[in-house]
């Protein structure tokens, strides 16, 4: 909503992202017959953050209960519809345009018929799964069985013709004995019993082991392996199984055995030992088993043509309902009038949505022919409004991070206007190199050119916190191609742009000397480092130099920028204390110590001069009466030092002291005789009022507000010293990446092109782009970016930003599409 609004067009002002927008408690007493339309609009419009008038009550005590446990049943079965289309891969039409109008008891009525219609479908297609599974694990045992069955068959008859064949050829007398004792009485002959089935491949070993020891070896078992895996008619879940034959002897072994097959999850299957029994069952089930797969065929294209139909339908479905729940959520926030003929809600809202939310409530008065119109009105309150900001695309993602850290309070200077600039340019001072910088914009080109596309699909976690911060990566390469100009690097390469080199060689070994073996023979260099600093002994020296000095005067313009910003917010609530007693000594504290560095740093630069500004600094502390000597930079720099040095000591008793007493004096005056102050509100505003400011009539704590001040003051004095050693690390990390990058260029590319094979020169060049991609532009940029969030965080924001606020959260249905359940 908040990009949607936030240009100066239309019925908004324009925008202003340095103070919050002004809000308003207003009150709506709306009739019970329009309350539902009106709440709709009110969600449509967006501008609205309704208050919990209920929050004492359960949500089962509330008015509208029932309807939001019947949304919530519709939703569990939107929910049901689009898990069974993503199994069976249909997507959902995406609804172009307006939402068509459609009635809440219409969809439900149609969402009980779709679900129980495909609930039966779903049932009759698992029955015939699961007969057609068996019937597959059937077949695998007839056809394996089988084999084993005939395989002993064979075996059988030829070992009876042998016998036979021995016994013509024994004595006759021998015969008739041998005859009788073959024939003895056939009834004491033992019948064995047989089970078949299939059990699974890794508990084969195990099952064929139980069955030895439970039976105690009175079993006969084969196994053979089926080579495809089945899908197992009781899990649905594809398995490697074994066909097994498990002979027996006597009804004890069997129930033994019934019992092992169920424990370890075995199917058993009928088997027949006529080979023509087995022969006409084969051709059963595989007759079956075709008519199954037509009727499965069949059930599934009818499933799938009932799913695409409720594909059609199913983001307007899915809207409606979730809207139809806010709004029920949003209308057990209002509270219930005495004649319990309309309902009265109180929200926050911008100050410029005024004539938009009259306009409506008057719509839906109209459109729900209502007899009585609702009723709108501002309440006067002391409670804190919320925070909002109207943002674009390009301000959400700064704003964002200075949320991160805490929202600001209602009206409060808003950090994010200068941070739009100072935030990249401070990574840029980290990361400059204008090739890296080209990498990270094409890169983030990217993104910005096909965001209309990205925005609606679903990426990465990863992929969506670059995409949703591809401004600030513009914003940072930006200014990392203008720095990188500026240190002439370009993956650690310096070019002359802008114009020769101001120097050159006095002898072909200058390069390894310090500069003096170099001479001046042009104008000086026009824009960033001289090229020729590159590569030689002293660049080291001059670019610390350099970079470290340049931080130091980052850091204290942006921490002076800070203190300015809480002179702004002092000045707009009017706060004359935090003026003469806040902002006044704290600038000159910081001033008279950093802010005289930075002042020494730039004469330094501009004569030219050898002092040791170290030396200059610690004595001005340790030695303030000692003479400066070769160290001074400007005439009377003694007298100076000693005036800021006693103006640096008095600023501290200032900052300390004044502002506990004023306040209290000043809440004394304010509560002097209040008992007997005229009550001219209403008894509705005063009731607000009551309720909302009732924490400023507690009891003055001198002792709180004394500690909380000399906290605030310690942390000053001492902040002002470690926040400008912080801002070092703009000069550290601007010299690692540096450092890195030249390591990359020569360790790497240049070592491989020196092989002269061609073969070696691929994989230096493979080499040297994933460390560039991986350590540089990934790595790096990471660091040098929480080195920038850190440096805003700390070193600038706690100057003047209190963050202690909360975020306005309007009723509104532009995101009720994309939220979870």
């Amino acid at each position: 909503m908040a990009d949607i609004r936030g240009g100066g067009g239309g019925c908004c002002p324009p925008m202003d992202l340095m103070r919050s927008e002004p809000m308003q408690l207003i009150q709506v007493i709306v009739p019970m017959e329009s309350a539902h339309l009106t709440v709709s609009y009110l969600g449509d419009l967006g501008l609205v953050q309704f208050k919990d008038l209920n929050s004492e009550k359960s949500p089962f005590q509330r008015t509208y209960a029932a309807q939001i446990k019947r949304c919530g049943e519709m939703a569990r079965k939107i929910r049901f519809f689009k898990d069974q289309m993503s199994k069976a891969g249909v997507s959902p039409k995406v609804i172009l345009g307006k939402d068509i109008d459609i009635d809440l008891d219409d969809v439900e009525v149609k969402l009980g018929e779709l679900e129980a219609e495909l609930v039966e479908i779903n049932a009759n297609n698992d029955k015939l799964q699961r007969s057609y599974n068996e019937l597959v694990e059937y077949k695998l045992v007839l056809e394996k069985a089988g084999e084993f069955f005939a395989s002993a068959h064979r075996s059988a008859t030829a070992q009876q013709s042998e016998i036979e064949s021995q016994q013509v050829c024994e004595d006759v007398l021998e015969t008739p004995l041998l005859q009788e004792e073959k024939s003895v009485d056939p009834t004491k002959q033992v019948k064995l019993g047989f089970l078949t089935g299939l059990v699974p491949r890794e508990k084969s070993m195990v099952f064929e082991r139980i069955l030895f020891r439970a039976t105690r070896g009175n079993i006969f078992i084969r196994q053979s392996v089926i080579e495809e895996s089945v899908v197992d008619p009781n899990s649905g879940e594809k398995a490697e199984k074994n066909v097994f034959v498990v002979f027996y002897s006597g009804e004890r072994a069997k129930s033994k055995i019934l019992k092992i097959c169920e424990a370890f999850g075995a199917n058993r299957y009928p088997f027949s030992e006529e080979l023509g029994r087995q022969a006409q069952m084969m051709t059963e089930v595989s007759g079956r088993l075709a008519e199954l797969k037509t009727t499965i065929s069949a059930g599934l294209d009818h499933r799938k043509i009932l799913l695409e139909t409720i594909g059609d339908k199913f983001e307007q479905w899915h809207l409606k309902v979730r809207k139809e729940k806010a709004i029920y959520h949003t209308l057990n926030m209002l509270s219930l009038d005495v004649t319990k003929k309309c309902l009265v809600g109180e929200g926050w809202s911008p100050l410029f949505a005024a004539p938009e939310i009259q306009e409506a409530l008057q719509r839906a008065a109209v459109d729900s022919n209502s007899q009585v119109g609702s009723i709108f009105q501002v309440l006067r309150t002391k409670e804190m409004p919320p925070t909002f900001f109207r943002t674009n695309k390009f301000t959400t993602a700064f704003q964002e991070i200075v949320d991160a850290y805490g929202v600001a309070k209602y009206q409060e200077a808003n950090p994010t206007v200068f941070t739009i600039v100072t935030f990249p340019f401070l990574f840029a001072v980290m990361f400059g190199d204008w090739g890296h910088g080209i990498c990270l914009l094409l890169a983030t080109m990217y993104l910005i050119l096909r965001e209309k596309k990205l925005s609606s699909q679903k990426l990465g976690d990863i992929m969506e916190m670059a995409f949703g911060g591809r401004y600030v990566i513009l914003m940072m390469s930006l200014f990392s191609i203008y720095t990188g100009l500026i240190y002439n690097e370009f993956f650690s390469i310096p070019y002359p742009l802008f114009a020769p080199s101001a120097y050159e060689c006095r002898d072909a070994s200058c390069s390894e000397a310090t500069t003096i073996g170099l001479i001046k023979t042009r104008d000086t260099y026009p824009f960033g480092v001289d090229p020729v600093w590159h590569g030689t002994r002293s660049e080291l020296p001059f670019l610390n130099s350099l970079k470290m000095k340049m931080s130091i005067l980052l850091g204290v313009a942006q921490m002076n920028l800070g203190i300015i910003m809480s002179f702004v917010n002092a000045k707009f609530f009017k706060s004359a204390v935090n003026i003469w007693f806040q902002f006044v000594p704290q600038m000159i504290f910081l001033n008279c110590l950093f802010g005289y560095l930075s002042v020494l740093i730039i004469i330094k630069w501009c004569t030219g001069s050898q002092a040791d500004l170290y030396h200059v600094m610690i004595y001005m502390f340790l030695s303030p009466m000692d003479d400066l000597g070769e160290n001074q930079l400007f005439p009377n720099q003694k007298t100076v030092q000693l005036t800021f040095l006693f103006l640096a000591l008095v600023s501290v008793p200032w900052m300390l002291l004044p502002k506990p007493f004023i306040l209290k004096k000043q809440h004394e005056a304010r509560h002097q005789g209040q008992s007997y102050a005229q009550l001219d509100e209403t008894d509705e505003s005063l009731q607000v009022e009551t309720n909302g400011g009732s924490h400023g009539h507690e009891e003055f704590e001198f002792s709180e507000i004394f500690v909380h001040q000399l906290i605030h003051t310690i942390e000053f004095v001492l902040g002002a010293v470690s926040n400008t050693a912080s801002y070092l690390r703009l000069w550290a990390l601007s010299l690692a990446h540096s450092e890195l990058s030249s390591v990359f260029y020569e360790k790497v590319l240049l070592m491989a092109w020196g092989f002269n094979n061609i073969f070696i020169l691929i994989v230096g060049i493979l080499v040297f782009i994933f460390a560039t991609v991986g350590v540089l532009l990934v790595m790096e940029t990471l660091s040098a970016f929480l080195h920038a969030l850190r440096l805003h965080w700390v070193e600038y924001q706690n100057k003047f930003y209190e963050g202690d606020g909360y975020k306005f959260a309007p009723f509104t249905f532009t995101l009720v599409g994309n939220e979870d359940e």
